[in-house]
């Protein structure tokens, strides 16, 4: 039985998935919170996110394209600090992707899907799921070749609010003033720049997914970093616009207290139907939970293949090469998760999960530098910019509330056992084995 990837993946549907991923259903609802937590200044935490961001992305540049294998931060944690390290991380962002998948499953059968139709919701997401996983097993060209079209339509519907924010500042009815307001009754301007940057950056972590895909790019020494960077730039432009026309349009207090504050500026700004607006966001919200899916599926494909996880998740279809068990048991749990309804409280986690992730990637670039391992020529940071990121995610774990570390306790207790277990494993292996 096959157990390798078909490399499909070309530069622009690396790019469009990297883009996708980032522009994806969380910007929906993303403005809103950063403007209770910074202020009407909602583009001053969205640029401190994108720096602190590409930082960790410039890290992942220069390992996916070294190790250009699935399994993306677990597999390189694994080679620099071993496998023990590998399982915390590998669980890490396993976990936030299978909850996330569950979170946007539960969303797409909410409020927006409510504004066209009436049904129940666990129908709703049983559908969606199967619909989903049935996709990612088809295989990955068709999966990136759906998300490069609703991509676009994400694109699309951002470029209407910027366009319809855009009109209602050239009419006269926006309050550019907000634009300067930066910090609340709580907290003072760095504070507050940083606790709304703390929100801002999960909205740049698609690069994190992408390095899953890295086995399955043509070419990823030249595609990689082209995909990336102009993914993070061109959704950095595109965030940056959204914040300033929102904040100048809609009162930042209205903003902060509306769960869609995007379609704030619809009504503010007048002439489209909310109906149109409610059609985008659920594009955004499937292809925001059909890209997660895939990383988490690969992911997964990629630990098992490192022997963190069993054996059988290696599994692929043969024809399509599709790792069909991984596909199946991530679908599973992000399907329990949603029906259960116990999302919410989870998905706070996962910036602090992601954070995790990011220091030892960061610290993996460091240590993988004294060894010859991996493709000779291959994309290279300068040495600070590792440093500088680890230091970037040090500061951002200051920002997060002691309620969500309580909530991930669980989660990265689950890392910690399976890396005592694989580590024990490692230690009775033979020489050769190990």
């Amino acid at each position: 039985m096959e157990t390798t990837l078909k490399r499909a993946v070309s530069t622009p549907l690396l790019y469009f998935f990297i883009l996708g991923d980032t522009l994806g259903a969380g910007v929906y609802v993303l403005i809103g919170s950063i403007a209770g937590k910074s202020g009407g200044a909602v583009w001053l935490p969205l640029l401190t996110a994108l720096a602190l961001a590409s930082l960790t992305a410039a890290s992942y540049a220069e390992l996916a394209t070294r190790f250009p294998r699935a399994g993306g931060a677990s597999h390189y944690a694994t080679k620099a600090l071993g496998p023990a390290a590998g399982s915390l991380v590998g669980v890490c962002m396993l976990a936030a992707g299978i909850v996330s998948v569950g979170a946007l499953a539960r969303a797409f059968a909410g409020d927006y899907l409510e504004a066209l139709v009436s049904w129940p919701t666990a129908v709703v997401v049983v559908v969606f799921l199967v619909a989903l996983a049935l996709l990612n097993l088809r295989g990955i060209k068709e999966s990136l070749g759906a998300n490069a079209a609703a991509t676009l339509v994400e694109v699309g519907g951002l470029a209407l609010i910027i366009g319809l924010g855009t009109w209602v500042v050239l009419r006269g009815d926006a309050d550019l003033g907000r634009l300067t307001e930066v910090g609340t009754g709580e907290q003072g301007v760095v504070a507050a720049t940083l606790a709304g940057a703390v929100l801002a950056f999960y909205s740049f972590v698609g690069f994190e997914t992408s390095v899953n895909l890295a086995e399955e790019v043509a070419n990823p020494r030249r595609s990689y970093p082209i995909a990336l960077f102009g993914a993070l730039l061109t959704a950095g432009a595109v965030y940056l616009l959204l914040g300033l026309v929102t904040s100048a349009s809609v009162p930042t207090d209205r903003l902060a207290s509306s769960s869609g504050p995007l379609l704030e500026v619809v009504r503010v700004a007048g002439g489209v139907p909310e109906q149109l607006f409610s059609v985008i966001a659920l594009v955004a919200v499937a292809n925001g939970a059909l890209l997660t899916g895939i990383m988490s599926s690969r992911l997964a494909y990629g630990m098992a293949r490192d022997g963190l996880l069993p054996a059988p998740l290696t599994r692929v279809l043969p024809g399509r090469r599709t790792p069909w068990v991984a596909i199946t048991a991530t679908a599973a749990l992000s399907l329990v998760l949603a029906l259960t309804g116990e999302v919410a409280a989870l998905a706070e986690t996962l910036v602090l999960l992601l954070l995790i992730v990011f220091t030892a990637v960061n610290v993996a670039v460091l240590v993988l530098r004294r060894s010859d391992d991996g493709e000779a020529d291959h994309f290279r940071v300068p040495a600070v910019v590792p440093v500088l990121g680890v230091a970037s995610c040090l500061l951002l774990f200051t920002r997060i509330d002691g309620a969500v570390w309580l909530r991930g306790l669980a989660l990265v207790g689950l890392g910690v056992l399976l890396a005592v277990v694989n580590a024990a494993r490692r230690r009775r292996a033979p020489a050769d084995e190990r």
